[in-house]
């Protein structure tokens, strides 16, 4: 990365400039280093970590004081709604009394309300209805479903480290795929697709050192050199770490560059059932940037501007990789994945 400093000693914008850009298809080829046994082998390790049966529902700010919220994890309905104390609860999202969607009821005053019969639910145990654990990270929104997860419960998700929320830009966006969860992780963990299949965001893309067989969860990291394209051939060239520190999440954290400490998780929630003959999986990936430079507040009062066009970013990769997320599930139900 080159960086320019002016008379005061100030870092100008640490972009770096392609002279000569490679053309896409004469890029040096990644289908060697992307071993599949390799790459298996991650995904194994992902997944053999506990998860404690939480599951990521959805950013903080899907979760209103004003109404419900419901959702579907693995086939199990979920309401949540905040109490009068700003606190998310949590529990099935039909009414115990006759099946109502209680994701259609109204909230008054941190209650919430079946707008069938008027069955009042203040989170506590009421008439059958049992709250489930949930938890608000400040970004993301977590359920605890130990019936669905079948581990040994925690009191607390596993969230990934993060710069602090309050001096950081965070948004966070959602789509669905036609896969199981293990398909978008497999996904994270191949970075070797990324400037072949995303040219439009990501150039000159090497992975430095990928996990060795027999791998210690500390060591268990991929690190990346990469350039994000800004404009034309303006890039901004980082180091960045990809982690999984639990079976449905990956981390992208800049370890090296511009907005060191950044992270990119992505959370991979199983909507239906498990061996459901037509799995779908919602992708909740959240962005959290960071930076020490001097205009980066700036960037955080214009923050509700901002978030549209991450979110979007992050809609445009996923289009790509939840098509292969797909396929890959296609080909994996019918016997023909390779290995």
């Amino acid at each position: 990365m080159r960086r320019s400093a002016g008379r005061d000693g100030r870092r100008r914008l640490p972009l770096g400039f392609r002279h000569d850009p490679v053309p896409w298809e004469e890029q040096r080829a990644t289908w060697r280093q992307a071993r599949p046994a390799g790459i298996a082998a991650g995904l194994a390790r992902a997944t053999a970590r506990p998860s404690g049966n939480w599951y990521v529902v959805g950013a903080s700010g899907d979760v209103r004081a004003d109404r419900p919220t419901g959702r579907t994890v693995a086939g199990t309905e979920v309401v949540l709604w905040r109490d009068a104390d700003g606190e998310v609860r949590a529990g099935p999202g039909a009414c115990p009394h006759l099946g109502a969607a209680l994701g259609e009821g109204v909230v008054r005053c941190g209650t919430l309300v079946c707008r069938w019969h008027g069955l009042a639910l203040d989170g506590s145990p009421t008439a059958g209805w049992e709250p489930w654990p949930a938890y608000d990270d400040g970004v993301l929104v977590w359920v605890r479903l130990d019936a669905v997860g079948g581990e040994e419960p925690t009191e607390r998700p596993v969230v990934p480290p993060r710069p602090p929320v309050a001096g950081a830009v965070a948004a966070v966006y959602t789509g669905v795929g036609a896969c199981e969860a293990e398909d978008v992780v497999a996904n994270r963990l191949d970075p070797w697709h990324g400037s072949w299949l995303h040219p439009y965001s990501f150039v000159d893309l090497e992975v430095l050192s990928a996990p060795p067989d027999g791998v210690t969860d500390e060591e268990d990291a991929l690190v990346v050199r990469v350039s994000f394209k800004v404009a034309g051939r303006v890039v901004v060239p980082v180091t960045a770490v990809f982690t999984a520190p639990e079976p449905r999440t990956v981390t992208m954290r800049i370890a090296e560059g511009e907005g060191a400490g950044s992270v990119v998780e992505t959370h991979a929630t199983p909507l239906t059932p498990a061996g459901a003959a037509r799995p779908r999986t919602a992708v909740v990936e959240a962005v959290v940037a960071s930076s020490d430079r001097r205009g980066f507040g700036a960037a955080r009062a214009l923050a509700p501007l901002l978030r549209p066009a991450m979110r979007s970013a992050s809609a445009r990769l996923w289009r790509d990789d939840l098509a292969y997320a797909e396929r890959r599930w296609v080909l994996r139900s019918t016997g023909r994945f390779p290995g």
